[in-house]
C-alpha cells in the first residue's frame, strides 16, 4: 500500500546527489514536470476559492498578531524551515531554486487564465484535483534528486528522524500548521481542509506511482 511508503525511491533518472549541478536531461525533466504540476495544483487551489494552503493560513495568522505582512511571513517562514534542515541533514539543490521559480510562474498563470467556477460543487472538485496534483506533483520531483522545497525538506527529514509513513508525517505536519493558524486567526476553508488531510496521502501516492512505473 503507498500510504506505508518511508523512503523515496531511487529509479534510473534519479540523481545520486542532491548537489547536482550537471543532472541527467531526463533527471532535469522530470524535476522541472513535477514541479509544474506542483504549481498547477497550489494555483489551482486558489482560483478554487475554497481556501488558501495550511502554510498560507500559518503566515495569515501569525500577520494579525505582528506588523509584518503576510509575504514577509511567508518568506520568513520559509527561512525558518530551511534552517531546521540544518538538524535534519537535508542538502538543497536546483530543486530547491526552481521550486519557488516554476510553482511562482504557475499560480500566475492559474490566477490569470482559470477562472473561477460559479457552482460551489466544482470549486470542491477543482479543489480535490489541485491537492492530488500537488501531490503526485511533488512525488515525481522528489524522486529527481536535485533538492526540495522547504516544506518537503522538512517531511522527508521528519521521515528519516521518526521512521514514519511519509503520508503520516505529512499530514501531521500539515495538520499542526494549519490548527496553530487557525488560532492565531487564519482562516480556513473546505479547500484548506482537504489539503491539509489530502497531501499526505497524494504525495505517498506520487511516489508509489512513479516507483511503479519506472522501477
Amino acid at each position: 500500500m503507498f500510504l506505508k511508503i518511508k523512503n523515496v525511491p531511487n529509479v534510473w533518472w534519479s540523481s545520486e546527489k542532491p548537489l547536482n549541478f550537471k543532472p541527467k536531461i531526463s533527471t532535469f525533466f522530470y524535476l522541472c514536470f513535477g514541479l509544474t504540476l506542483f504549481g498547477l495544483g497550489e494555483g489551482l487551489l486558489i482560483v478554487s476559492f475554497t481556501g488558501a494552503s495550511p502554510w498560507s493560513v500559518l503566515a495569515q495568522g501569525i500577520s494579525l498578531n505582528v506588523d509584518l505582512s503576510i509575504g514577509t511571513i511567508t518568506f520568513l517562514i520559509s527561512v525558518g524551515v530551511l534552517f531546521l534542515w540544518i538538524f535534519l541533514d537535508q542538502k538543497p539543490g536546483i530543486g530547491t531554486v526552481l521550486n519557488a521559480l516554476i510553482i511562482s510562474v504557475m499560480i500566475d498563470l492559474c490566477i490569470k487564465f482559470v477562472p473561477t467556477p460559479s457552482d460551489f460543487i466544482y470549486q470542491l472538485v477543482l479543489a480535490i484535483c489541485s491537492v492530488v496534483l500537488v501531490g503526485i506533483g511533488g512525488g515525481i520531483y522528489l524522486v529527481a534528486n536535485l533538492g526540495s522545497g522547504p516544506r518537503d525538506g522538512l517531511m522527508i527529514g521528519l521521515q528519516k528522524k521518526t521512521n514514519l509513513p511519509i503520508a503520516l508525517v505529512r499530514a501531521l505536519l500539515e495538520i499542526t500548521v494549519v490548527t496553530i493558524g487557525w488560532y492565531l486567526g487564519g482562516v480556513v476553508g473546505i479547500g484548506t481542509l482537504l489539503f491539509a488531510f489530502g497531501i499526505g496521502p497524494c504525495v505517498a501516492l506520487g511516489l508509489y506511482l512513479v516507483n511503479k512505473v519506472f522501477n
